[in-house]
């Protein structure tokens, strides 16, 4: 059955964050108590910094939870641009501490050097994800499906089987390395969170059909997706 994305708004960050993590801490309880464990894939950027501090304050069982993320920047975690680092600093704190984390930046020149080890890395988790957490950019782009990427076909191929891919693009800074559109869709709870009135209008020009932003191929998935967002 298909489903349309659903936006929850709120009227600031906090607010957002609160609920956000009160949302995730949830469904990563009810993955525990059916399977004895949950797999969650977080974003990067400045986004989620304020929703990491909160969900690491969350009442569970964290020794049963295990922690990914939806793309890396190929740099390594003492890099201040590095997405692992943040979650180490702010996710991997307090209550959160006992949960397990699997970073996706290993010891190689390229993410194409790397990729055969990330591969194993990453095939070794309990799939599907229990919980994603989508974030987006200003040019539209989720996880690291940026305009213009050079494997941005392929990562958004939904017959690809591969669970990551190298990604660079003109938008992307880093090379990048990113869970696929088929991996991150298979989730069994599914959010974006995104903040500001311009990420708003992102989202309504990605809502137009035929839309080319990256972002659009989630929202016309015809799953369920809930949207957090303030202004």
């Amino acid at each position: 059955m298909s489903s349309s994305p659903q936006l929850h708004g709120f009227d600031d960050g906090q607010a957002l964050a609160e609920a956000l993590a009160s949302a995730i801490a949830g469904q990563l309880r009810v993955a525990i108590e059916t399977r004895g464990e949950a797999l969650l894939a977080v974003s990067g950027g400045s986004t989620p910094k304020r929703l990491f501090e909160l969900l690491s304050q969350q009442d569970l069982n964290w020794s049963r939870v295990t922690i990914t993320l939806v793309d890396e920047r190929w740099v390594p975690d003492s890099d201040e641009r590095s997405n692992a680092r943040m979650v180490e600093a702010l996710l991997l704190q307090h209550k959160a501490a006992d949960a397990e984390f699997v970073p996706l930046y290993v010891e190689a020149a390229t993410p194409e050097a790397g990729i055969a080890e990330v591969r194993t890395r990453v095939g070794a988790l309990k799939h599907p994800f229990d919980v994603v957490v989508l974030g987006m950019g200003p040019d539209g782009h989720t996880a690291s499906f940026f305009p213009g990427g050079d494997r941005l076909r392929e990562a958004l191929d939904l017959s690809n089987t591969a669970q990551v891919l190298p990604m660079r693009a003109p938008g992307a800074g880093e090379p990048r390395i990113t869970f696929t559109l088929r991996e991150l869709l298979q989730a069994h709870t599914l959010y974006l969170h995104v903040q500001g009135n311009d990420k708003r209008d992102v989202l309504a020009q990605a809502e137009q059909p035929g839309s080319a932003l990256p972002i659009a191929n989630v929202l016309r998935a015809g799953r369920q997706l809930d949207i957090y967002w303030c202004p």
